[in-house]
This record gives C-alpha cells, sequence and structure tokens, in this order.
C-alpha cells in the first residue's frame, strides 16, 4: 500500500514563496515542478506542496483540504476573526513561528497631515485589506471611525479621495514613501508561522509532520549561527569565552607542544560582526576561523 501523503499550502507568488521554500529545502525536501503547476512532489519526502493565494491557506488547512500551511500572521488572525465575526470558532493550529516573513501591519497618513495619536482615528475614513484587524484594533481603543474595505491599491486611497488614511502592510516602508504617506501606529507584528488541521492524522502522516517540525527547529536555531574555532592562551581563557556571542559551552581542546594555548570551538548563537574578531584577536586569539553552520540538532 502507498504510504500517505502530507499536503503543504503555501503562497503561489509573493514575499512568503521564496524564504517558504527555501526553508523546505534546508530541510531536506526535493520537489518536483514543471513549469506554472500547481502542485510540487515530494521526492524524498511523502509531502506534496500546494501553491495557493495566501489567503486561502487558513481555508485549505481548516477544511482539512491541506494538513499544514505555511502563511503570514496577519493572514492567519485576520481569517480566524473573520470566523469569529460568523460565529464559527477557527479550526486551525499554529504549530511553529518562523523566522521570515518579517513585516507590520500599521497605519500610514499623507506627508504633512497632522496625527497625534491614535485619538486622532475618531471620525476619519481608514482604507484596508484587513477590515477585521483594523476592527479590533479600534474597538481595543474605544474609537470609531470609518473603514473602507478595499481589496488592493490601498495606498493611493487617500489620493483618490477615498480615505482619509490607511492600514496595510509595511516592510521597508518605500512603498508609503512613493505614494507620500508616513507610517504613524503599528496595529499587528507579522511573521510567516506553520499551521496544521486539527484533525487526527494517520500515524504515519503524524510521523513525518514530527519530523518535519523537527528540522524546522533545526534550521531555525542555526539562522544566525557561526561555528568559531580559535587558539588562545591558556591565561586568556576567561575573558575570550566572554567575548563569544551566545556561545554557552566552547569546547577547549589542549594544543600539542603548546602548555600555555588551546583550541577554542564555539557554536555562537548570535551575530558574529567584525568588532567581535578585533575584541577577540586583542584579547590574544589567533588563527581564528568563522563558518557557516547549515543545521543542528539538540
Amino acid at each position: 500500500m502507498d504510504e500517505p501523503r502530507l499536503k503543504l499550502a503555501i503562497q503561489k507568488s509573493g514575499r512568503l514563496t521564496d524564504p517558504s521554500l527555501d526553508l523546505l529545502t534546508r530541510c531536506g525536501l526535493k520537489i518536483s515542478r514543471g513549469k506554472d503547476q500547481l502542485m510540487a512532489y515530494g521526492e524524498n519526502m511523502p509531502l506534496d506542496v500546494l501553491f495557493v493565494r495566501d489567503d486561502d491557506i487558513p481555508d485549505l488547512v481548516q477544511e482539512d483540504v491541506c494538513d499544514l500551511g505555511l502563511v503570514g500572521l496577519n493572514v492567519l488572525e485576520e481569517k480566524r476573526l473573520e470566523l469569529a465575526a460568523r460565529g464559527h470558532p477557527a479550526r486551525f493550529e499554529q504549530v511553529r513561528k518562523l523566522e521570515f516573513g518579517r513585516c507590520r501591519l500599521s497605519l500610514a497618513v499623507p506627508q504633512g497631515a497632522s496625527f497625534e495619536g491614535s485619538s486622532s482615528l475618531r471620525g476619519k475614513r481608514i482604507a484596508t485589506t484587513y477590515p477585521f484587524l483594523l476592527e479590533r484594533y479600534l474597538r481595543e481603543r474605544d474609537l470609531h471611525a470609518e473603514i473602507v474595505t478595499l481589496s488592493g491599491a490601498v495606498e493611493i486611497a487617500p489620493r483618490l479621495g477615498r480615505a482619509d488614511l490607511i492600514c496595510d502592510l509595511v516592510s521597508t516602508g518605500s512603498t508609503l514613501q512613493a505614494n507620500h504617506l508616513r507610517e504613524v501606529e503599528t496595529v499587528l507584528e507579522s511573521h510567516a508561522v506553520l499551521i496544521r488541521t486539527p484533525l487526527a492524522l494517520p500515524p504515519l502522516k503524524d510521523e513525518w509532520v514530527e519530523r518535519l517540525l523537527m528540522r524546522i527547529d533545526g534550521v531555525q536555531q542555526v539562522r544566525e549561527s557561526k561555528y568559531i574555532m580559535l587558539h588562545a592562551p591558556r591565561a586568556a581563557l576567561a575573558q575570550i569565552r566572554k567575548l563569544l556571542p551566545g556561545s554557552e559551552t566552547p569546547t577547549i581542546i589542549p594544543l600539542e607542544g603548546f602548555p600555555d594555548k588551546v583550541a577554542i570551538h564555539a557554536v555562537c548563537r548570535e551575530t558574529v560582526f567584525w568588532e567581535t574578531l578585533e575584541s577577540l584577536k586583542k584579547a590574544g586569539a589567533s588563527a581564528v576561523l568563522v563558518l557557516p553552520v547549515e543545521k543542528m540538532l539538540v
């Protein structure tokens, strides 16, 4: 009998597509996908990837069409609030916060417009594609404003006279600047998340979900990590250990023929800057080598 295959939905085109595929590749998945195909076949894992619109992903997982989904928290929370407004509990489970896709849902006003805190929103028209998140933000602050729901091109709404300000996703802020807008308040900090169906999976599928989660953890633990090897005087060992960023238990190895020196190997779980290496050298370190870490299990 064929092994049951997991189905994982990701954004077919957009800011999460390439990072999602990169994460799966780092987890060891090899996929076969023809040009413009909306499904990719996992060659070495019983996992197929579906390429869909991002706002369809929560529904596909909720309705058990897909077992897993990679989606932005902004999309997930908007869907959760929409379901609650209709009297339906959300039936998807967030199982991992992922270290990519960071952005924020923010309020932005035209350049030159006055803004003196959230109280300035009273009675204003706010254009957005996230009406439920915006409504929650206003309700929590006891503010009353008109929400103008648009399906796209939110940033031009003030120039068209359709709104006084906007509530939209912001990453670098370049789109706001191009449309003569400035960011004033953050409604939601967002990032990518992995969600799964709430239904019990067959044992073989469940085993592969756990293996995938373990691999994701292994990839994320070393995203900013580096492996450092160096030689150091024994007398400077305590000082050098303090300089190694994010390292808990470096390995100390005696150097043959040099009783007053040791080799130090350490995984640094924080960014290693040039200033770090310069400080290590001033403390007496030599032969410093910094290597990337691809994956790690603890």
